[in-house]
């Protein structure tokens, strides 16, 4: 598979992730030594910005307003290092909310860092990629439960592999606005959540199940700060048990709410959410048959911290992934990587400044560019992008899976599809090069293409050699189409003037 990388740098000793996450937001540095990393600083803000969504589902004032201020402060942090070393991931709350596009493009501006909103099961990956860095080296069949404060994540695996992901839309905080409000603690209240979160977990019961895994972990801090609180109090020996869980919640009942509740261990940044916490956990551990529960670190953060550090070393997640798509719909590899390859260089020449990421968001979807042929020869680049929108792709985030189906959709067809996207000047460069690739390599041979210039302005000027038009006319038919597809979308298309070597204007 053709693969174009960035040029080469020393890969940073210094790497960082900010979790956007539903209850808090974390900030972690680590320092890389010998391929592990170890931490050097972490930073928390409890903001439970998951409960400052209103009744139509948007980020509240009040809530956009305390983000910032808190991203602000790790921007500060922050400064200094190489956007090669920082990845910012946001978790649930940004997948649902309203008016997260929005808001992220003023948060991206805040922290100086570009945000990626992670979809569930990626979430998932990450968090198990955390969990097995920190485990010891076994061939036991893991199953790991991360109660996050929007959702919770369910994975099992063996190794460093996950077999199996899941993503459940029941978290910390959704949970106790739904049925703690006030910090009320009944035995009703326990009752209806158990409920609920039983009837989410049920779903993936035969998945993930007794007979899919030897041992059971929690990662994240609602876990943790239950197994500390149950091993304080005496109410489980070792882990979390369905005993442990079920002692818990009768003095939690007894309380009546939890500003009255009096248990060793119970950190005040975590009180608001623990009733929420356990009855999903006591959800799990019910429907999937689990007896003990071992609390262990690493999650979301330190996935996230590995999967860079992958990246920085050339062992991108994300690679895996298009070489499996690569396979899995049987793409013509011969062609997708002509494609690809003359794509890349035709962005190149297209702008003055290429940016690496751009160079391989482009060589991604030149060479998934076909994937839909599988469902359809007619339309195939509609149903492409369909999948590169809602498939799963481990290691991509979904801006980075709507950039590859966006540039699937326009490669070929009319550009109205486009919309506004036509009106950022990176894209267009992108996909005015992969539209020209696809229209020059239409005879899916090998061809000898002559120089071409191009520059995706607000005005397309491109240029091809006249001799070489008149040598190819079925190509320089489909060029014309293409300079009049650009010219009604508002872009459009002139020549370039080359009086050496007989340039000709493409289409004339």
């Amino acid at each position: 598979m053709t693969q174009t990388r960035p040029a080469t740098s020393p890969a940073p000793s210094t790497l960082a992730v900010v979790d956007m996450g539903s209850n808090s937001f974390r900030l972690e540095i680590g320092r890389v030594e010998g391929g592990q990393i170890f931490r050097l600083d972490t930073w928390r803000e409890t903001l439970h910005i998951g409960a400052r969504l209103d009744s139509r589902g948007r980020l509240t004032a009040d809530g956009r307003r305390r983000a910032l201020a808190c991203l602000a402060r790790f921007a500060e942090r922050l400064r200094g290092l190489h956007p090669s070393a920082v990845r910012v991931v946001a978790t649930h709350t940004f997948r649902v909310a309203v008016n997260a596009r929005s808001f992220l493009a003023r948060a991206e501006r805040t922290l100086g860092f570009p945000i990626d909103v992670i979809t569930g099961n990626e979430e998932a990956r990450l968090i198990y990629a955390g969990v097995t860095h920190v485990l010891p080296a076994s061939v036991e069949r893991r199953l790991v439960i991360d109660i996050g404060g929007g959702s919770t994540e369910f994975i099992v695996g063996h190794t460093l592999l996950p077999d199996r992901l899941a993503s459940l839309p029941i978290g910390c905080v959704n949970m106790t606005q739904r049925f703690f409000p006030q910090g009320k603690l009944t035995a009703a209240a326990f009752l209806a959540a158990e409920t609920a979160a039983r009837a989410e977990v049920e779903e993936i019961g035969r998945e993930f199940g007794r007979d899919a895994f030897d041992v059971a972990y929690a990662s994240s801090g609602t876990a943790l700060a239950l197994a500390e609180i149950l091993e304080a109090n005496g109410l489980s020996a070792a882990g979390i048990t369905p005993d442990g869980i079920a002692r818990l919640r009768k003095r939690m009942i007894g309380a009546g709410e939890i500003g009255r509740l009096r248990i060793a261990a119970l950190k005040p940044e975590r009180a608001p959410v623990l009733a929420a916490g356990l009855a999903i956990m006591a959800a799990a551990l019910a429907e999937l048959g689990v007896q003990r529960v071992n609390p262990v670190g690493g999650a979301l953060r330190l996935g996230v911290l590995y999967d860079l550090l992958g990246r920085t070393e050339h062992h991108d997640a994300r690679t895996a992934t298009i070489e499996q798509f690569l396979n899995r719909y049987q793409v013509d590899r011969d062609h997708a990587s002509r494609v690809a390859a003359l794509a890349v260089d035709l962005y190149r020449r297209a702008v003055s400044s290429p940016q690496p990421i751009a160079i391989q968001r482009l060589e991604w979807a030149a060479l998934l560019h076909e994937i839909g042929i599988q469902v359809s020869h007619t339309g195939f680049h509609k149903h492409g992008a369909y999948i590169l929108e809602h498939a799963d792709m481990p290691g991509f985030s979904s801006g980075e899976q709507q950039t590859l189906s966006n540039l699937v959709l326009g490669c070929r067809g009319g550009l109205a599809k486009m919309g506004a996207a036509l009106g950022d000047r990176g894209f267009r460069a992108m996909l005015l090069a992969l539209r020209l690739a696809v229209v020059l390599h239409h005879g899916r041979r090998p061809i000898e293409l002559p120089r071409i210039v191009v520059d995706a302005g607000a005005v397309i000027r491109c240029s091809v050699p006249q001799r070489w038009l008149k040598a190819h006319p079925l190509s320089d038919l489909l060029l014309a189409r293409e300079r009049n597809e650009w010219t009604t979308a508002g872009h459009p298309w002139r020549s370039v003037a080359r009086r050496s070597r007989g340039a000709g204007r493409v289409g004339a």
